[in-house]
């Protein structure tokens, strides 16, 4: 219908039309595949203003065009071009929802956008916008607005007029304070305000009752408002990298499960910060001035991951090694009393093994190590047999040993020893016994040897979920490595791998892949899709020539690392946005 009224009224689009300018012609068949299916892409193509505007006006059909076959333009994207300015034009698409800009050389926007009365989502992100026009607070059915990396000093005071919207990303700007009209946003998800210049939040910010995810990092925050803590749908607050001395505390937050407040000048953690995170799966206070944990963590039966690294904590409590859920702990730099430097380096399990213990022994046996006795034999005198029995830590590292001694693997005999560190040494090969341990080894280190082949006796080791291999001479992975169906983290970084080990595509449990500093040229994005549960994938520092677009539809990727390549698209601008933008970029280019 719409179509028919435009055959009869005259078409409102020819305003576009400028046919007898020269300049290069948007090709025909993206103009006529937009007539159809009203959805037109045209990023990345280096269009100036006049270039962008033409290819519209073809939007336009003749006589000899089926007017009713035709479909207004719904969703126009021109990211990444060479745009400084939008034409007023632009009110000449009144059925416009999605409008992407992102990435141009936008100093400002034409006041026209607010008769676009449909839009939903607007991305002018990436530009140099000073200001943000009124006319823009007209959007009443705008649901994402993004204004992040631009030069904004302040935002409309009608900001509240938004009602509907969802999602709002302010980061990255120059932002002193923000509109009190932003109370009223009662239906926001997703606010962004980091890398700005805040002081202070206001109290009314609680208001925004369906608010899950605020992010506040790097600004100069020195409190956050006590209201902030009364908001009931927060799932995750970011707080990194400003200037606070104490943490809110929380008695409403009960969905709050993630809560990030490291690098501010933090100096007490109390129990009343704590007791009401029923929720809490990331507790993230990495360099702050902490001096103590209160034994109250424990309350927190949902942790999964808690980063106090570069802290002033001097001891810990031991039941923290009883939390169930706990998958990652960092506790480097901090002068610990309790626990050895060494110990910090096994990884987390080992070190809540180790807790866990001292909450048995610690009167009974306080320095953590056997005594020698006449009975001790000879080799456990220098084999750590506390490490064997208590940490179930088979190590032997930084060596420079061409081989593992016989004994280290005769001092486990019925222990079952988890996991393995022959990291730092001159290895050439995989040690044989290791097959030994195939019914409890866990976690293999073999980092920094001189390993040229992946030997059969390692994939014998059905258990394994995590397998360090980074600085070897590896070219290839045998594909026995298949047998490893538990297998979720592998390092292959620095090894001289030319192409993707394939092996790796089948074994369906990995959740890391770091292949950094390589020579790997390509990847196959079919098969790395079936790879559902992969969330890191870390090429940076190959030989990719090319980013296969379909790459993009790996959606269970939450870090994709491809610097350092020599592919051209997607150029060092979209791949500093982070890996969401970098998939969404790839999914772009699809081939419809």
């Amino acid at each position: 219908m719409a179509a028919a009224r435009r055959a009869a009224a005259g078409d409102p689009r020819a305003g576009f039309r400028r046919a007898a300018e020269p300049g290069p012609a948007v090709p025909q068949g993206l103009i006529r595949a937009a007539r159809k299916s009203g959805q037109l892409n045209l990023s990345g193509r280096g269009l100036t203003e006049g270039e962008c505007w033409r290819g519209l006006g073809n939007l336009s059909f003749g006589a000899a065009d089926r007017w009713w076959e035709q479909t207004d333009l719904t969703k126009l994207i021109l990211a990444s071009n060479k745009l400084q300015c939008l034409s007023e034009d632009v009110k000449l698409l009144p059925a416009l929802t999605v409008l992407d800009v992102h990435d141009n050389q936008l100093t400002s926007l034409p006041s026209a956008l607010g008769q676009l009365e449909n839009l939903q989502k607007l991305d002018v992100s990436h530009n140099k916008l000073k200001s943000i026009p009124e006319e823009v607070m007209q959007l009443s059915h705008l649901r994402s607005l993004l204004l992040q990396h631009n030069e904004l000093s302040c935002l409309p005071d009608g900001f509240g007029q938004l009602v509907h919207l969802e999602e709002l990303d302010v980061s990255n700007n120059h932002l002193t304070d923000i509109p009190t009209s932003f109370a009223l946003l009662i239906n926001l998800v997703r606010l962004n305000l980091a890398c700005n210049q805040l002081k202070n939040l206001p109290a009314d910010i609680s208001a925004m009752r369906s608010l899950r995810q605020l992010d506040c990092t790097k600004n100069y925050l020195e409190t956050v408002p006590s209201k902030l803590a009364t908001m009931a749908s927060l799932e995750q607050l970011y707080l990194r990298k400003n200037k606070l001395r104490s943490l809110p505390e929380f008695p409403s937050c009960k969905l709050l499960k993630e809560l990030h407040a490291g690098e501010n000048q933090i100096e007490i953690l109390n129990a009343e910060n704590l007791k009401h995170l029923n929720s809490l799966s990331v507790l993230e206070l990495r360099d702050n001035k902490i001096k103590s944990v209160p034994d109250e963590i424990t309350l927190l039966q949902k942790l999964e991951r808690l980063d106090l690294a570069n802290n002033d904590i001097s001891r810990l409590p031991y039941t923290l090694g009883n939390l169930p859920q706990l998958k990652f702990l960092a506790l480097e730099g901090n002068p610990l009393r309790t626990i050895r430097r060494d110990l910090l380096q096994k990884g987390t399990q080992e070190l809540l093994k180790y807790l866990r213990s001292k909450i048995q022994d610690d009167v009974t046996n306080p320095n953590g190590e056997p005594p020698v006795t006449a009975m001790t034999l000879p080799s456990e005198s220098r084999i750590n047999m506390h490490a064997i029995t208590t940490l179930k830590l088979l190590e032997y590292s930084e060596k420079q040993a061409a081989v593992v001694p016989e004994e280290m693997f005769d001092a486990v005999r019925s222990h079952p020893v988890t996991t393995v560190n022959f990291s730092k040494n001159q290895l050439s090969e995989i040690p044989p016994r290791i097959a030994e341990l195939k019914d409890s080894l866990c976690d293999v280190n073999l980092g920094f040897n001189k390993i040229s082949s992946v030997s059969l006796e390692l994939c014998l080791l059905r258990k394994l979920t995590h397998l360090d291999l980074r600085n070897n001479f590896l070219t290839s992975l045998p594909e026995e490595m298949e047998a490893l169906t538990g297998l979720q983290v592998i390092n292959l970084s620095f090894n001289r791998f030319k192409a993707f080990p394939g092996v790796l595509y089948r074994i369906l449990a990995l959740e890391t892949i770091l292949l950094s500093n390589n020579q790997v040229g390509s990847v196959d994005p079919l098969q790395l899709k079936r790879m559902d549960r992969l969330g890191t994938l870390d090429l940076q520092n190959n030989d990719l020539l090319q980013v296969p677009p379909e790459l993009g539809n790996c959606e269970s990727l939450r870090t994709l690392l491809l610097e350092g390549n020599p592919f051209r698209t997607p150029r060092a601008a979209v791949l500093a946005r982070g890996t969401a933008a970098v998939l969404e970029y790839l999914r772009s280019r699809i081939p419809a």
